[in-house]
């Protein structure tokens, strides 16, 4: 095999990706979109052929956030358990659409739900992974008041990932909303703190401060933009570095 064919080398052996609930739900963020989560699933399978071990957590804002919960009237516990048997609708739908393209996968629940998933067990995840398949987690941690975004953090440090890829629908971390502010500036590399001290909305604080303590690397990109996912795993200049 020449120089030209040769498979391009990934900068990352292990990654954890986090996606919300709002990119399973394609433009309007609401429900399971079948183009948008077909989407996801070949972008995963395209970072999978450069060798690299997958572990997602999904979200589940598409079909209830617990955080609003107190809006329909409902207990912020028993709204953030009903948030996280949503990231298991999630996490069983990339399932379906990532099978569909051969890949081996394994969905996790820090709830316990033998009939539709495996339990979170740490030394059974790391071996799927050594096994080739890709590991999808729902249930965030399983404990209410704890957003998806610390069961990424948790996850990602519990089961040796060297990045967290967090995909939103913009392409990096800004000092003010882009969407709001046509002059908004995008960071292309950001400290822990500085994020912290602006209250810039990489992830919520306490996942946050996990990453921090623990000098997990977050990137945040656009995954709308199709092979971005690979860009990332790559190490081209997409999104936005967090770093210590």
């Amino acid at each position: 095999m020449n120089k030209s064919q040769a498979k391009p080398k990934p900068k990352y052996r292990r990654i954890l990706l986090k996606i919300s609930g709002e990119s399973l739900g394609g433009e309007d963020g609401v429900g399971i979109c079948a183009e948008a989560i077909h989407e996801m699933a070949r972008q995963i399978v395209e970072v999978r052929e450069l060798g690299v071990q997958v572990v997602v957590v999904a979200g589940g804002g598409n079909i209830f956030r617990g955080l609003n919960s107190g809006k329909h009237g409902i207990e912020r516990a028993t709204g953030d358990y009903m948030g996280m048997l949503a990231t298991v609708i999630n996490a069983l739908a990339l399932q379906d659409a990532l099978e569909k393209l051969g890949v081996a996968t394994r969905v996790q629940s820090a709830i316990a739900m033998s009939q539709v998933a495996e339990p979170f067990i740490r030394r059974r995840a790391v071996r799927h992974l050594e096994k080739d398949r890709v590991v999808i987690f729902g249930g965030g941690t399983g404990n209410p008041y704890f957003s998806t975004d610390t069961a990424a953090a948790l996850r990602a440090n519990e089961i040796g990932a060297e990045v967290i890829l967090k995909a939103t629908k913009v392409d990096g971390i800004y000092d003010s909303d882009p969407n709001t502010n046509p002059n908004a500036k995008r960071y292309e590399q950001i400290s822990y703190l500085e994020a912290l001290q602006k209250q810039l909305k990489v992830m919520d604080s306490t996942a946050f401060s996990l990453c921090m303590d623990n000098k997990m690397p977050i990137i945040v990109f656009d995954v709308f933009k199709a092979h971005n996912l690979k860009r990332v795993v790559l190490g081209e200049q997409v999104g936005t570095l967090v770093v210590g």
